[in-house]
């Protein structure tokens, strides 16, 4: 999502062109977390994705234990999913708390060779919800 130009390159954020990473270490790309797309290291724009891989392999598992990753959050992505080799190569700024169902419906429509939806998915509304 994010692509104003509809040609999949994205455009410029509310800060113009590119701008850095920012990583947290307590935001992870567990299921229904809404990170920045880029093509690298602080290549952000305007583009977004929204995390709905249900499974992570159990030998990932066990690699992000060894490499410390919290408990909980090991615990978290074999219980919901996500995308932990994203980690700290995208930056994660929400979270979907609510119409997962939603994400999931868009992510189901017919696309094209490109990967690009037959007819344009809008969003025509969101609510920002500060916690």
């Amino acid at each position: 999502g994010g692509d104003p130009t509809g040609t999949g390159m994205g455009g410029e954020s509310i800060w113009g062109p590119k701008f850095e990473d920012e990583f947290s270490k307590e935001l992870f790309n567990l299921y229904g977390a809404l990170s920045m797309a880029n093509a690298g290291p602080n290549t952000n724009g305007s583009q977004f994705f929204i995390v709905t891989a249900k499974h992570v392999p159990a030998q990932m598992l066990t690699q992000l234990k060894e490499m410390g990753w919290p408990e909980k959050i090991v615990e978290a992505y074999a219980k919901d999913g996500g995308t932990p080799w994203l980690d700290h190569r995208h930056t994660v700024f929400g979270r979907v708390v609510e119409g997962m169902d939603v994400v999931l419906k868009i992510e189901s429509v017919k696309r094209n060779g490109q990967d690009r939806p037959l007819e344009d998915v809008v969003i025509e509304s969101t609510t920002v919800v500060k916690g």
